[in-house]
C-alpha cells in the first residue's frame, strides 16, 4: 500500500475519486512550505517552497502499490510528477507535484491564497 494525498479531481466529489474511493482515509493537509497552482483550471499542482507559509487541504489515500501503477498515474496529466510531500502532522506522503521545469514555464495560476482545489473552483462558480 501508498500513501498518498491528493488535492484536485480525485478527492471526494471529483470526477476521478470513484477509481480510489474505496482507499480513503480522510482529509488532511500539508505541512507549511507549499505553493499551489491551477494547470488550465483541469486539476490543480503543488510546488514545494521552503520560503511559503501556507499549507493545502487534501486528502490522504491508502492505495495499492498496483492501482497506483495502473489505474492512477497514468490518467495523471504529464505537468505532474510522482514526488514526496510533507504532512502537517510531520509525516511523509506520495503526491502530485508540478513536474520539474513546470514553474519555469510560466504559464500556471498561482492560487495557494485559496488553500485548496475546492476554494479555488469555488471562485471560478465551479464544484469539483
Amino acid at each position: 500500500m501508498a500513501r498518498i494525498f491528493f488535492n484536485g479531481q480525485a478527492m471526494v466529489g471529483g470526477p476521478f475519486h470513484p477509481s480510489v474511493a474505496d482507499y480513503l482515509v480522510g482529509p488532511v493537509r500539508t505541512a507549511p512550505g507549499y505553493r499551489f497552482f491551477s494547470i488550465r483550471d483541469v486539476c490543480p499542482g503543488l510546488h514545494p517552497d521552503p520560503a511559503a507559509d501556507t499549507s493545502i487541504e487534501g486528502e490522504l489515500y491508502d492505495v495499492p502499490l498496483e492501482h497506483l501503477r495502473d489505474v492512477v498515474l497514468p490518467g495523471e496529466p504529464r505537468e505532474l510528477e510522482l514526488g514526496i510531500i510533507t504532512l502537517a502532522d510531520g509525516t511523509p506522503s506520495l503526491s502530485m507535484l508540478l513536474a520539474r521545469g513546470e514553474l519555469d514555464r510560466g504559464v500556471h495560476r498561482e492560487i495557494t491564497t485559496h488553500g485548496g482545489w475546492r476554494p479555488y473552483l469555488a471562485t471560478l462558480g465551479r464544484t469539483a
